[in-house]
């Protein structure tokens, strides 16, 4: 007969039982989460403080790095702290808070979505960009973006947590996710938990499909303007951008998409960092490197010493 004894609280499983490699993780971990800390932090700072920045591909990228700094700041503080004090378990209710945050700052797909159709009417309806991608537009489409990202994210946690949980405690990942404590759930019925999933693939299909159909007709554009250099600023706008989205979708898709293994493996933990981890470290780097206006600012800041010629034209 199953085990059906509740569960009152779950076991992250790590990267080793080891306490030396333990503390090792700890400590690279806490590297990792300062980096991607800092340099989202200093692009919201940036931004907010720089009048030449003020526009809104960068009122975007502001909200996506604060979407980073709420994302990385939920999964992986609790580890490091975990390897470092050698004590991996988690409460039920912290397990539940664990994913309705990871859940609801999944918004950034809706913002990164957002950001390809700034740049959709920046390149392709130049003269209609001030009208139609206003202050108010852009405030909107932010608030759009966070609340269905909470909302989402109370539909998965509540779908989720509605089922009982028995047997084992231990979940075979860094964090606590919906496909490790669907393994571990004695339900039978997971008509819930399967009909939010499925509202969220399609969430994510839509936002996918937004977005290739918005570089279809700014590549389409691009393409036809006459001078190289016009080009090369263009395509300097839209790389950055693709790039971010083209890093999230994919780790995303190797945490939650791909088809459930019935024996978990450190591979799965892998893609669990580069998840939690990659994107929020990476975009600030992209941005950084790629976008002429956010340089300038950082040596504005520094220095003042970046002429205003130099600044990023925005299409």
């Amino acid at each position: 007969m199953r085990n059906i004894t509740a569960i009152t609280e779950f076991i992250l499983m790590g990267f080793s039982d080891i306490h030396e490699l333990q503390t090792l993780c700890g400590v690279l971990f806490l590297v990792m989460y300062v980096v991607a800390l800092v340099s989202n932090l200093i692009i919201i700072t940036l931004i907010s403080l720089d009048l030449q920045l003020q526009t809104p591909m960068y009122f975007f990228l502001k909200n996506l790095s604060l979407l980073d700094a709420f994302f990385v700041s939920v999964p992986i503080p609790k580890f490091f702290v975990s390897n470092l004090t050698h004590n991996s378990s988690i409460s039920i209710n912290g397990c539940a808070f664990q994913v309705f945050l990871m859940t609801s700052f999944a918004a950034e797909v809706f913002i990164l979505t957002g950001m390809s159709y700034d740049r959709y009417v920046a390149i392709c309806s130049p003269l209609h960009y001030p009208t139609i991608m206003s202050s108010g537009m852009c405030v909107l489409m932010t608030a759009v973006s966070w609340a269905t990202g909470v909302i989402v994210g109370a539909i998965y946690t509540a779908g989720t947590f509605s089922m009982p949980f028995c047997g084992s405690n231990v979940i075979p990942q860094i964090f606590c996710d919906i496909p490790s404590l669907l393994r571990i759930s004695c339900s039978k019925t997971l008509a819930a938990i399967y009909s939010s999933l499925g509202i969220g693939v399609c969430v994510g299909l839509f936002c996918f499909i937004c977005v290739v159909i918005s570089y279809f007709y700014i590549f389409s554009t691009v393409l036809k303007i006459p001078t190289t250099e016009g080009k090369s600023k263009a395509f300097a706008t839209c790389i950055p951008h693709l790039t971010v989205f083209t890093v999230f979708l994919a780790t995303a898709c190797f945490v939650y998409v791909k088809p459930p293994s019935s024996v978990p493996s450190i591979t799965d933990r892998i893609f669990s960092v580069l998840y939690s981890v990659l994107p929020p470290t990476l975009n600030p780097v992209i941005y950084s490197l790629r976008n002429t206006g956010v340089k300038c600012a950082l040596r504005r800041w520094q220095q003042n010493l970046c002429p205003r010629g130099s600044l990023h034209v925005t299409f």
